[in-house]
């Protein structure tokens, strides 16, 4: 009862002119932010974070939370709409959102995108608003030997997600792992393969690899397509984009399955939203599906952006509370939250409430601007599929070398677009899929940094992912998934040979 009327007095923060001002801006440039590939939430709140010095602080956070939110909505656009994600959160997205935009259904994507991100962004607010210290707190008993289980069990399951053959599947998952060991040991500080190269000390650049993996290899592909039907030109009735009550039913469950999984998962310090979409996507694909994952799926596009969204939510819970960032927004977010002289932590709530609840009741505000603002441009959005794509080659190219270039400010980033676009296209021509390989490479990072801690704690024992019992439930589980790919395609050649 005390949160809640905290959260009254929240919205008394908000709903003044500046502060509601603050949280329609920020939601708007969130979206666009979203929605141009290479710039993301991270580059979008540094960028904005020194205008913000001459508002109060209170002001500030809801113009940059708001930002930040929105972001999540604005990702799933450009991957609906041209296979190219906003932000890493987004890659998910394209997996059954660009599919269902070739099928003449760009409209209904775009709607269930955003009504599944309003849905899990809700179930977030709502979660954080009543259990957010309580979470903040769960979220440290996962240390380094629970996050690398976890990290190891997803990058397990990969293979068998993204298509029908696991093998194939495995083997991007290790390039992407390869290709995410290039650069600076994040443990000891040494260069590995970067051959002798400055620009690869950082390692590949992300944001240019991802846009040409799944990006610019298909402005290849589309090229090469020249002169045949191509299915991208379709025409839309917008009559038909908004979800029937069947397709309500499909997308309402695993929305709100992911919010709660997201929320949790944005609490987790460094886990992150794209984490999140790709767990939830896991998830989903357990459950019955009336079109299979990866080829237009309803329900896996709800999974994944219902998730991002509670992430982005959830991860306002440690933030807050513990005054611990649990992506690199959420580290600018703190810096900024010093610069304003408050330090953030279990007495932010007690010493600056209308700074805590008026950025808690903002986000809600936020989720519904968003929402609407999201409505608005579908019609405009879905215009675009009808392009011919004589057109679109130009358009999608320049949107790929824009976002390169940004991400590193030099010709570097669009040098490794161009290459990893190449080898993209190839890869697809043998029947491999990029998604896996750009999926490792954000979750090697993560896995590597537990792993390498967990072996420092134990003395390089193995057996300390045995002996906690969130890790070892893990390792159940990561045993479970390797005797299943082993048993399952045994299984299925006898049930072959019974129906011959």
């Amino acid at each position: 009862m005390e949160n809640l009327q905290s959260l009254f007095y929240g919205f008394e923060v908000v709903f003044t002119t500046q502060n509601l001002l603050a949280a329609f801006f920020g939601s708007i440039i969130g979206l666009f932010v979203g929605a141009m590939p290479g710039i993301g939430s991270l580059a979008g709140v540094a960028l904005l974070l020194p205008l913000t010095f001459k508002f109060n602080p209170t002001t500030a956070i809801i113009l940059l939370g708001a930002l930040y939110f929105s972001n999540m909505y604005g990702g799933a656009y450009s991957a609906i709409l041209i296979n190219i994600p906003g932000d890493g959160p987004a890659i998910m997205s394209t997996l059954d959102g660009y599919p269902m935009a070739k099928k003449g259904k760009a409209g209904t994507a775009l709607w269930t995108s955003n009504l599944s991100s309003f849905i899990g962004g809700g179930i977030g607010m709502v979660i954080v608003t009543f259990l957010g210290p309580a979470l903040a707190r769960i979220g440290l008993n996962f240390g380094p030997v629970e996050m690398a289980s976890i990290m190891l069990v997803a990058m397990t399951s990969i293979g068998w997600l993204m298509g029908d053959d696991p093998l194939k599947g495995l083997i991007s998952t290790c390039l992407g792992m390869l290709i995410a060991c290039i650069g600076i040991d994040s443990v000891v500080g040494s260069p590995r393969f970067n051959f002798g190269t400055i620009q690869l000390m950082g390692g590949i650049p992300f944001t240019p690899l991802v846009i040409g993996l799944v990006g610019f290899s298909r402005v290849i592909s589309m090229m090469q397509a020249r002169g045949e039907k191509s299915p991208d030109i379709i025409k839309l009735k917008m009559t038909e984009g908004f979800p029937n009550a069947h397709e309500l039913k499909l997308m309402f469950w695993p929305s709100v399955r992911a919010g709660f999984v997201g929320t949790f998962v944005g609490v987790l310090p460094g886990a992150g939203a794209t984490a999140a979409s790709f767990l939830c996507y896991a998830m989903q694909k357990a459950f019955k599906n009336e079109t299979p994952m990866g080829s237009g799926s309803i329900e896996g596009l709800a999974a994944t952006e219902s998730a991002n969204n509670a992430a982005a939510s959830g991860a306002f819970a440690p933030l807050l509370a513990l005054g611990i960032p649990g992506s690199g927004t959420g580290a600018v977010l703190l810096g900024g939250l010093m610069m304003w002289g408050l330090n953030p932590g279990p007495l932010l709530f007690q010493t600056n409430p209308d700074f805590a609840w008026g950025l808690i009741a903002s986000l809600y505000v936020s989720n519904i601007v968003a929402l609407v603002i999201g409505f608005l441009l579908i019609p405009l959005l879905s215009k675009a599929i009808r392009v011919r794509t004589g057109l679109m080659i130009p358009a999608i190219t320049a949107v790929c070398i824009i976002g390169s270039y940004s991400t590193t400010n030099s010709m570097f980033g669009v040098w490794v677009m161009v290459i990893s676009g190449i080898i993209g296209y190839i890869i697809e021509k043998f029947g491999y899929s990029a998604n896996p390989t750009v999926l490792a490479i954000v979750l090697t990072n993560i896995f590597e940094v537990n792993l390498r801690r967990s072996f420092i704690i134990s003395n390089g024992s193995p057996l300390i992912f045995f002996q906690k019992p969130i890790s070892a439930a893990m390792m159940i589980i990561l045993f479970g998934i390797v005797i299943a790919s082993i048993v399952k395609p045994i299984i299925d050649k006898k049930r072959q040979k019974a129906k011959a």
